[in-house]
C-alpha cells in the first residue's frame, strides 16, 4: 500500500505545522537542504533545513533530503556532495539522501557525463554511510542516464500525467502539486511512497542511524509498480490543470497538447483557460529588470530546470537573458 508525502524547500512551503501535516495522514517529508557549491556561497543552503528537520523529526515524519545540482564538471559534483554533507552531518535519516537533476544543461552534456556526475556525488555521500538516489523526471532520466545508473541507486520520479510512466523500479512518484493541512502558503510538491525505506536504512545502519551487528546491508529493494489510484485517477477541473499549466507541469507547445490528451483532457478547453487566466496577470504591474529576476531566480522564487523556463517564459520573460544574468552573478 503506498503512503503519502511532501517534498519542500523554503520558496515552496513557507511556515508548516508538522503535526498536522502528519495528523492528515502523510508518513514522510523531503527536505531540499540547498543547491549548488554552497560551501563557496553560504546563501545556497536552505535556511528551512535544519529547522523544518527537527521540527518533522518531532512530529513522528520520516524524513529525507535532496540536493539540487547544478555541476558540469565532475569536480563541482564533488565540492557540491561536499556541501549537502556539512548539512546531513549530526542527523538521521529516515529515506535517501537524493541528487536533484532537472538543469537541460547538465543533460545536454550526453549520458555519459550525467552517469559520470550522478556517481560522483553520490559516491562522496555513499563513502560516508548514506543511502542514496536520484530525483529526475520520467523523460530526463529515461533519455539522459544509464540503465546501469538506475538500477545502482534508488529513483524518485517526477510525473506530473495522472499516472507514472517510468518503466524501471522506483520507490517514489512525485505526481502533483496539492493543498495539505499544516502547509500554510499553498500547494507543494506531492509524493507517493512505495517502499519501506525507514526499515531497509535503520536495518542497513546507514544514513546516520547505528548498524546492528545482526544484519546485513540488504540489496536496493524491488519496488511493485503502483496501479492507477484513486486519488491520481480522479478527474481535475479545468481551472486546476489550467493552474498546472501556468505552473510548468505540463510542458509547452506540442508536447502540452500530446500531454493533456492522453491524460483525456480537451487541450483547447484547457489551454483557452490558460489564456484567459494570463490575459488577466496582463494587468499586473510593470515587467521587472533581468538583474531584478536573475536575483529572484538565485533566490528560490522561480522554480529550477525546465520548469523555471516555462515560468520566465509564460510571465512573457526571455528565459535566455534571465538565466545568462543568473551565471554571471552566480560567478
Amino acid at each position: 500500500m503506498a503512503t503519502q508525502g511532501i517534498d519542500i524547500s523554503r520558496w515552496q512551503a513557507g511556515k508548516i505545522d508538522f503535526k498536522k501535516v502528519k495528523a492528515a495522514g502523510y508518513t514522510f517529508v523531503i527536505i531540499r537542504a540547498g543547491y549548488g557549491d554552497a560551501l563557496s556561497y553560504p546563501n545556497q543552503f536552505d535556511s528551512q533545513f535544519d529547522e523544518w528537520y527537527s521540527q518533522a523529526k518531532a512530529a513522528g515524519l520520516g524524513v529525507g533530503a535532496y540536493w539540487y545540482t547544478y555541476a558540469k564538471t565532475l569536480d563541482a559534483a564533488k565540492r557540491e556532495a561536499k556541501s549537502f554533507l556539512s548539512k546531513l552531518k549530526g542527523k538521521q535519516f529516515d529515506y535517501p539522501v537524493y541528487i536533484d537533476i532537472e538543469e537541460k544543461s547538465i543533460f545536454d552534456k550526453g549520458m555519459s557525463f550525467c552517469d559520470s556526475l550522478i556517481t560522483t556525488f553520490l559516491g562522496e555521500l555513499e563513502k560516508e554511510g548514506y543511502y542514496t538516489g536520484i530525483y529526475c523526471s520520467t523523460g530526463w532520466i529515461t533519455a539522459c542516464v544509464s540503465k546501469a545508473v538506475r538500477k545502482r541507486y534508488v529513483c524518485w520520479i517526477a510525473d506530473y500525467r495522472g499516472k507514472c510512466y517510468y518503466t524501471g523500479d522506483y520507490g517514489i512518484w512525485q505526481d502533483c502539486a496539492k493543498n495539505v493541512p499544516g502547509v500554510y502558503s499553498g500547494a507543494v510538491d506531492h509524493d507517493y511512497g512505495y517502499v519501506d525505506y525507514p526499515s531497509i536504512i535503520k536495518a542497513a545502519g546507514k544514513n546516520g542511524y547505528p548498524k546492528s551487528s545482526t544484519t546485513s546491508s540488504p540489496a536496493k529493494p524491488t519496488t511493485t509498480k503502483p496501479t492507477t489510484t484513486s486519488s491520481a485517477s480522479k478527474k481535475k477541473t479545468v481551472d486546476e490543470i489550467a493552474k498546472e499549466v501556468i505552473q510548468g507541469k505540463w510542458d509547452a507547445g506540442e508536447k502540452r497538447k500530446k500531454l493533456l490528451t492522453a491524460a483525456g483532457y480537451d487541450y483547447n478547453t484547457v489551454q483557452k483557460r490558460v489564456n484567459e487566466l494570463m490575459n488577466v496577470t496582463t494587468s499586473a504591474p510593470k515587467k521587472k529588470s533581468v538583474d531584478e529576476l536573475a536575483r529572484e531566480v538565485i533566490y528560490g522564487k522561480w522554480s529550477a530546470g525546465l520548469r523555471r523556463k516555462q515560468l520566465l517564459t509564460a510571465a512573457g520573460y526571455d528565459y535566455g537573458k534571465v538565466q545568462a544574468r543568473v551565471n554571471e552573478l552566480l560567478k
